[in-house]
């Protein structure tokens, strides 16, 4: 049965901030229960995106004394971890870290060395996952070429290690590495000869039952969270997707934060076979969740309202029709994910004329991340064999209303918005302890001139689409 006694302590490890949060026992953040401690990436000219892994845990550790001082660590019945997926830390034999955390971000890898007996479908159908530079089948051969390492971990895993001093995984975070055999569970023997690892180098993965206490240090420093139990972590896109109300087969979620994904859960038992175009990792012991991701959403927004330098009152492209805007957004600035290979700094904007304004640029650009947010809708629908319901959520559905209207003009159907903003936590209440959340937002409805705007739109953003991939492979040579 569902566990909704006492409150939850929840920690969410994203790529922009780690925060601490206390729920109540429906999984709804608890008012002002909230620490937050910014991350600020370092970029090189190389592909370098780095996380300082030090900073990022004692800042984690400052947000729960933050919620302890205010009162706000008492009933605490559970805690649970959403984290980004895809990250990775190179470890010596002592356990010290070796590189700062390696999040999705980074563009570094060597090729990868496989013989002409490999077949990639197949292994993408087990794993879910490509030979991509996003994955540890990738990661570890470059990290090895750089360091010498004994063994790898991702930042949840050494998170939880602090916490409790047990190097573990879940099986969601294990899906994200692209090593994991979806089907039973366990680590892929093809998946770790190709990155050239033993399972002993790994975090052992733990059931979704697992849970762990703090450390004697640590429930000194928390006695309120002694003997509380921890939760494995639940990777951020499966949070997202429990979280903002999308838990079963019939209902696709798109949630937009730094980047946007549109997913759907589902059981793993009998799941439909995958496509090439879509990955699949998994939710927990019984559900996967198969989806498509976008490097821009969030932080093209955020991007773009710098550049423009538009205050609060202009980030929205209020007085822009949805669909309507001669200027169309190819929106590659971060690149694309697998299996395309677009790179960053792929971006591009066609049809700029001098009495363009600032309005046009921003609804151009949300219209064109709406536009290819809808391309995976389109292949989900196909996949699960109907027009799948939708749920909005995540930080740039609840700061722009505009967006919202112009993704459900894009989808051509009704959809539903979350009225939590902090799904990610939320969702991995929910997966631990066997919650159902629904949206509990708003319900809206296309308009049928915009639906008609969007489709006269969407031939020429995909011609346009395919020449900004053709340019960025001359602007790459």
């Amino acid at each position: 049965m569902p566990k909704t006694d006492g409150r939850v302590l929840a920690l969410d490890l994203g790529t922009s901030s780690a925060r601490a949060l206390v729920l109540s026992p429906d999984a709804s953040p608890v008012p002002g229960a909230l620490a937050r401690h910014k991350i600020a990436p370092t970029y090189g000219g190389r592909g370098e995106a780095t996380i300082d892994l030090h900073d990022y845990i004692e800042g984690l550790l400052g947000c729960l004394d933050e919620l302890q001082q205010n009162g706000h660590l008492t009933d605490i019945s559970d805690i649970v971890l959403s984290s980004q997926w895809h990250s990775i830390v190179a470890l010596a034999g002592t356990g010290q870290a070796l590189t700062p955390v390696i999040p999705w971000v980074d563009t570094r890898s060597v090729p990868p060395t496989v013989d002409s007996s490999f077949d990639e479908h197949a292994f993408h159908a087990r794993t879910g996952a490509w030979l991509h530079r996003l994955y540890w089948t990738r990661r570890i051969p470059w990290l090895r070429s750089v360091v010498s390492p004994s063994s790898y971990a991702g930042l949840p895993d050494l998170v939880l290690e602090r916490l409790t001093s047990e190097r573990v995984t879940s099986v969601s975070i294990a899906s994200g590495t692209g090593t994991l055999d979806l089907a039973t569970g366990s680590y892929d023997a093809e998946a770790l000869a190709v990155a050239g690892v033993s399972e002993s180098q790994l975090p052992a993965i733990v059931p979704t039952g697992w849970t762990g206490v703090l450390s004697s240090a640590f429930a000194l420093r928390w006695p309120a969270l002694a003997g509380v139990p921890i939760h494995p972590p639940t990777g951020d896109g499966a949070a997202s997707n429990v979280g903002t109300g999308g838990y079963d087969e019939t209902t696709a979620a798109v949630t937009v934060g730094t980047s946007a994904a549109v997913r759907v859960v589902h059981p793993i038992d009998g799941a439909p076979e995958l496509p090439w175009e879509l990955w699949r990792y998994r939710v927990d012991d019984r559900r996967a969740v198969t989806g498509m991701a976008f490097s821009a959403a969030g932080n093209l927004h955020a991007w773009l309202t710098a550049v423009l330098q538009l205050d609060a009152e202009h980030r929205e492209p209020t007085g822009v029709e949805i669909g309507s805007s001669r200027v169309i957004g190819i929106p590659f600035q971060a690149g694309t994910r697998p299996p395309e290979t677009v790179p960053g700094g792929s971006g591009a904007y066609f049809g700029l004329s001098f009495d363009d304004t600032a309005a046009d640029l921003l609804a151009a650009s949300l219209q064109g991340a709406s536009l290819e947010i809808d391309r995976g809708l389109r292949m989900l629908d196909g996949l699960f064999g109907r027009d799948l319901q939708v749920v909005l959520g995540g930080g740039g559905i609840d700061a722009s209303a505009w967006w919202r209207k112009c993704l459900t003009a894009t989808f051509a159907r009704p959809t539903e918005v979350c009225a939590e903003a902090e799904v990610g936590a939320r969702g991995a209440a929910a997966v631990a302890l066997g919650l159902s959340p629904s949206p509990g937002g708003e319900s809206l409805k296309p308009v049928a001139t915009d639906v008609e705007r969007v489709a006269a739109l969407r031939p020429r953003y995909e011609s346009l689409r395919a020449l900004a991939a053709q340019a960025s492979a001359v602007l790459n040579t």
